[in-house]
């Protein structure tokens, strides 16, 4: 690790049965680090002054979906476009949409879903950069339930997030069931364990991580993709930031995304470089977890073109119709203002 500050606050990480049960705990103890990481960055240091601070906030605790930001830190890219790269991991899941909003961050990386919300709320926030090219959300079902349909009747456990709803009652009417007919029970993110009981029948959770998690586990549990269902492939996680940051800086914003995708495009070439700089920079990751996660979420990198980053307008006009139509939002996004095409790659 390079002698300069880095925002990078630890992560307790769970043997793979905790999943995200075990990450929304370490968002909870995250909350000093993330003052402390703010403090940090915002005073620098000798040696980085000469480098234009940057501040991006993860989505969640440091996992393997970030393999090319660690990346690209511990190759010291950021530092090659003229910045310093600080990255923050959340205290909670809503932190990073507030600290966009307060401007006390330059970027953050926000589920899709989150976006949406806001730019309906009214918040001008823009995505540049997708992380990933398709949706990582999904129904996982016990082996015995082969098909959604097969969902009538049963309790199926929903996290509380806005978009579980939506997930779920496409997942079940694409295959020609009836989501009225599901008993639905708030779980949190206790989807491993609560499916491993045989709790529920079924949960929404993500297939990169819960779905990993269970087949190393226990072998058999059926995992329906969203995207499988008649969803649009829409890039689950977008770097973001605000319209009025891109005016004033639109330069510090391509210094980013440059940053990132090479970040990106060196750990999908080199698979074990990338995994050996997530785990050197984040103490405490699951060598082997990781491993699996990244082989499952390699294509997710970079979808049916084959390259990171890129943006798809007309895709995500169909996501934003279907982003009303389950009543995520009531009206589809403006996908010219929520969107920048012009930074990615």
């Amino acid at each position: 690790m390079r002698a300069r500050l880095r925002c990078l606050p630890a992560r307790c990480v769970p043997g793979p049965l905790g999943a995200r049960a075990g990450k929304a705990r370490a968002l909870a103890a995250a909350g000093a680090a993330l003052a402390l990481a703010l403090a940090l960055c915002a005073c620098g240091s000798t040696a980085a002054r000469a480098l234009e601070p940057v501040t991006l906030v993860l989505d969640f605790t440091p996992n393997p979906v970030h393999v090319g930001i660690y990346t690209a830190l511990a190759r010291g890219y950021d530092r090659d476009e003229g910045i310093s790269l600080h990255v923050i991991a959340p205290s909670a899941s809503t932190d990073a949409i507030r600290l966009l909003e307060t401007g006390s961050v330059d970027f953050a990386i926000l589920d899709i879903h989150d976006l949406a919300i806001a730019r309906e709320r009214g918040e001008p926030l823009v995505g540049i950069l997708p992380i990933v090219q398709e949706p990582l959300a999904a129904v996982i079902a016990q082996p015995s339930i082969a098909s959604p349909r097969m969902l009538a009747g049963r309790t199926v456990g929903i996290t509380g997030d806005p978009s579980d709803t939506a997930v779920l009652d496409s997942i079940v009417s694409g295959a020609g069931g009836n989501p009225r007919s599901l008993h639905t029970v708030t779980i949190g993110y206790d989807a491993v364990a609560d499916l491993l009981a045989g709790r529920v029948a079924a949960a929404t959770a993500f297939w990169n991580d819960e779905g990993v998690a269970l087949r190393l586990r226990r072998p058999g549990f059926r995992i329906f993709r969203v995207q499988a269902y008649g969803a649009p492939s829409y890039p689950e996680l977008v770097v973001c930031t605000t319209a009025a940051r891109l005016r004033a800086d639109p330069g510090l914003a391509r210094a980013l995304v440059r940053t990132l995708v090479r970040g990106y495009d060196e750990a999908l070439a080199h698979p074990r470089l990338g995994q050996r700089a997530l785990e050197s920079l984040v103490p405490g990751l699951s060598h082997s977890l990781d491993s699996a996660e990244l082989s499952a979420l390699r294509p997710a990198f970079t979808g049916p073109e084959g390259r990171f980053g890129a943006m798809d307008m007309a895709l995500l006009g169909s996501w934003a119709r279907w982003e009303a139509r389950f009543g995520i939002v009531r009206r589809p996004v403006d996908v010219a203002a929520a969107f920048d095409p012009a930074f990615a790659p």
